[in-house]
């Protein structure tokens, strides 16, 4: 199975989808939440989805009303101006890496096989992990994980790693543990987990790339257009929270000359949706997911 799409129903219901309306899909993965929207849009409506693994293609199937576009989300406009949009009417992200990524070995993302450390989301453009160790400076490494861990040692993690390398490379998932071996406080996994985590982010300017899509798709929706977002960490998620709430990423507070508090987005999720403990059984992956809702005033 490619990967199990979380929260379907709620994401769906979320879009508010008009059968004659233009969406975009811009996670298709495994193709479950786009098949939901397409059994919805009519003939005149269509569907934009968007995945830059080439793995994904096998999924995408052919209808006359959905177009699959291979490339990164972070390029929605000039996408859209190809295809001749000028507006859509939702946009649907999934964020996060699909369970097919995570279980297909050579890909890198996981400590649980003894890969070379890819972890790249297009397996033809940047820099791999691999590279990344190589490359980085200390410092650099050290704020990376600064900034996308939370793990209590990131000094004594960095100095392992640096030192490492200083009498050969460090090329695999396995090469990469045995150096953190005598790093890891509480919980194992979690420790490896997050480790991993921030090298899979940094490699695919994950962060970056999801500021530039929440740009984009604010600028090219309808008013009354919604934007459905699902993120599975923190970072993501509080990006995701920002925006809609300030149309910005710190969730500055921007006043007009009247003392007006703008506002772009009617926000429909006080709180963000999370699975059912039944979601959450068939699909261990989905526990983290907070799904976020708004539409454009």
């Amino acid at each position: 199975m490619y990967h199990d799409s979380v929260l379907v129903l709620q994401s769906i219901e979320g879009l508010k989808i008009r059968e004659e309306g233009i969406y975009v899909d811009a996670t298709f993965g495994g193709g479950g939440h786009s098949k939901s929207i397409l059994q919805q849009v009519g003939d005149k409506g269509h569907l934009y989805a968007f995945d830059q693994d080439e793995d994904a293609k096998v999924n995408a199937g052919e209808w006359g009303n959905f177009t699959f576009i291979a490339s990164n989300f972070r390029y929605l406009k000039r996408w859209m101006r190809y295809y001749g949009v000028q507006q859509i009417d939702g946009l649907l992200a999934d964020l996060g890496v699909s369970s097919h990524q995570f279980d297909e070995p050579e890909r890198g993302f996981s400590y649980r096989f003894d890969e070379v450390l890819d972890m790249r989301m297009n397996q033809k453009q940047g820099r791999s992990a691999q590279v990344l160790i190589r490359e980085l400076s200390f410092r650099e490494l050290q704020q990376m994980f600064y900034a996308y861990t939370d793990i209590p040692n990131v000094r004594k993690l960095t100095s392992a790693i640096d030192a490492a390398r200083q009498v050969g490379s460090i090329d695999t998932t396995h090469q990469l543990i045995q150096v953190m071996d005598s790093c890891i406080v509480g919980n194992r996994m979690k420790y490896l987990s997050q480790v991993f985590q921030a090298f899979r982010i940094e490699v695919n300017d994950e962060m970056g790339a999801l500021k530039e899509l929440l740009q984009e798709a604010y600028d090219l929706l309808a008013p009354g257009g919604r934007m459905v977002f699902m993120s599975y960490h923190s970072m993501e998620d509080r990006l995701v929270k920002n925006f809609f709430k300030s149309g910005n990423f710190e969730g500055s507070q921007i006043k007009d000359d009247f003392g007006n508090i703008y506002r772009p987005f009617k926000i429909l999720t006080k709180k963000p949706i999370v699975p059912e403990e039944e979601e959450v059984s068939r699909n261990v992956r989905a526990r983290s997911a907070k799904l976020r809702i708004a539409e454009k005033k």
